[in-house]
């Protein structure tokens, strides 16, 4: 079956530190750009960060800047995304794509390919 599925979310409070996997089966990642999302209750979907496929170039959405790092083993076909002092407005549900949201109007092809797949996402929640 192929397939993303994150895991990795949970509650923590607010400075805190979580850990998400993506992990793809059912097709190889490695030529597929990794893009992590969130959509917070009510809000748009937002791109988070992504990371090519052929030479670990990483992005970061502003807000997350310094505190998020992206990850990717093409090997173990898994996808990271290590976030670091947590605050309330990081709450949302968490998804990784094989696509990103970058600040050009489409990923260049130096990044990697750009697929169809996308996880169910899993909740992070940041909440004193």
């Amino acid at each position: 079956q192929v397939q993303l599925v994150e895991s990795g979310g949970g509650s923590v409070q607010p400075g805190g530190s979580l850990t998400l996997s993506c992990v793809a089966s059912g097709f190889d990642l490695d030529y597929f750009v990794i893009g992590w999302f969130r959509q917070a209750p009510g809000k748009e979907r937002e791109g988070v960060s992504c990371i090519s496929s052929y030479d670990g170039s990483e992005y970061y959405t502003d807000s997350v800047k310094g505190r998020f790092t992206v990850s990717r083993d093409n090997v173990k076909n898994t996808a990271w995304l290590h976030m670091s002092s947590l605050k309330p407005e990081d709450t949302a549900v968490y998804y990784c794509a094989t696509d990103c949201n970058l600040p050009s109007p489409y990923v260049p092809a130096s990044w990697g390919v750009v697929g169809p797949h996308r996880g169910q996402g899993t909740q992070v929640t940041v909440s004193s």
